[in-house]
């Protein structure tokens, strides 16, 4: 889930930025400290709004940088367990796909691609359901529901998808579960 959050932190603003707008280097030095992390409370943080307060001028001993507490706006990324995305495969392997959501990769594991068994068809890096009717590959676009979520820091987050639920995959599944759904209230 995307947010807008007012965080309290404390940035360092290195000696090459001295004699600069003061404003200007603190959200250099936030943009640079800050975006793009992870952080397992937060989440991660995709962009920086604006600096509301700017206080303090610290110089710490053996660092050359001013050190200041600031109040910031801050655009956030934070996946939610049971969160339903939209996302593009960036990689097929033998256990699952990757799935690219936001600033993160998931994983969503083979048993949780489709109902139907799925194979790994390594020369077209696709996986195909056992009946060969349904084929997810690299690019495809596909709404999934987070089922698991770990953000200890940027080397070991795991993010857990599934796709194995109605309105869930490739639009062309959810259309086709779609009809045989109308099919099956038309025969009542």
């Amino acid at each position: 889930m995307y947010k807008r959050l007012t965080i309290q932190d404390n940035v360092r603003v290195p000696p090459q930025h001295f004699g600069e707008d003061v404003e200007e280097s603190v959200k250099a030095g936030l943009e640079s400290e800050i975006e793009g992390k992870i952080d397992a409370e937060i989440g991660v943080v995709i962009g920086i709004e604006e600096v509301n307060s700017i206080e303090g001028g610290d110089i710490q001993p053996e660092d050359a940088g001013i050190h200041y507490d600031v109040e910031y706006q801050a655009i956030v990324y934070e996946p939610q367990l049971h969160e339903v995305v939209n996302g593009e495969v960036v990689d097929i392997t033998d256990f699952g796909a990757f799935i690219r959501i936001g600033p993160f990769d998931g994983l969503c594991h083979v048993s949780q691609v489709m109902d139907e068994y799925v194979n790994l068809d390594e020369e077209n890096s696709m996986l195909v359901s056992e009946e060969q009717q349904f084929t997810l590959e690299i690019g495809d676009t596909v709404t999934t529901r987070i089922i698991a979520v770990s953000l200890d820091n940027y080397d070991s987050n795991k993010i857990n998808l599934t796709m194995r639920q109605p309105g869930l995959g490739k639009k062309e599944w959810i259309e086709q579960y779609e009809e045989e759904q109308e099919e099956e209230e038309g025969e009542e």
